[in-house]
């Protein structure tokens, strides 16, 4: 499925080129939704992302030798508070920050569970920035999301919040917290849409 996006979304970018450039932008903005992908569970199956279709997702890049490595008590938090009204949490280890993920899959999932109770969904570590960047995280960052815009992570934990209508509808910085209220006013905003 990740190889027939991009094909996808030339030929679909093709057929409606005598529309106006807003058209086109709205057809590909469609096509590249994020929950449109299929990743790799930090326990090694295949979690096809379209589950979450209908939730409020929390996508973050997550590190355990950071020192903002303590925002996964506050993401568990926020787990913990509004998962059953429809928050999905998801954790994305990179270790390309100063190597702040060097760990394997399992040791990982230990330090979550171990340090900070973890619970939220988590995946296999990736790369975020760069050619090797994997095409989920291409997609997130080629997105205009306010506050923070498109454009490269800048570095752990930084933050996307996913709508109900499976498109994004925010964007945090790394040092902004997890339930700081710009970002909580944005998840209850999306919590509250049917």
């Amino acid at each position: 499925m990740l190889r027939v996006l991009p094909l996808a979304l030339f030929a679909t970018a093709a057929l409606i080129g005598c529309q106006s450039s807003n058209a086109v932008e709205k057809e590909i903005k469609k096509l590249a939704k994020p929950l449109n992908f299929t990743m790799r569970s930090l326990d090694g199956k295949d979690v096809d992302l379209s589950k979450y279709q209908g939730k409020v997702v929390l996508i973050v890049n997550v590190a355990s030798k950071c020192g903002l490595t303590p925002q996964y008590k506050e993401l568990q938090a926020l787990h913990e508070k509004y998962a059953k009204i429809g928050l999905a949490i998801l954790g994305f280890p990179c270790n390309q920050f100063l190597s702040q993920e060097p760990g394997t899959a399992e040791e990982i999932k230990e330090f979550c569970r171990i340090n900070y109770g973890v619970s939220f969904d988590m995946f296999a570590k990736v790369e975020v920035n760069g050619e090797a960047a994997c095409d989920f995280y291409k997609n997130l960052t080629s997105l205009d999301t306010k506050p923070v815009g498109a454009g490269k992570i800048s570095w752990n934990f930084e933050k996307f919040v996913v709508g109900r209508n499976g498109e994004i509808v925010a964007r945090f910085g790394p040092r902004t917290k997890p339930d700081d209220p710009d970002v909580l006013k944005v998840i209850e905003a999306e919590l509250a849409k049917k």
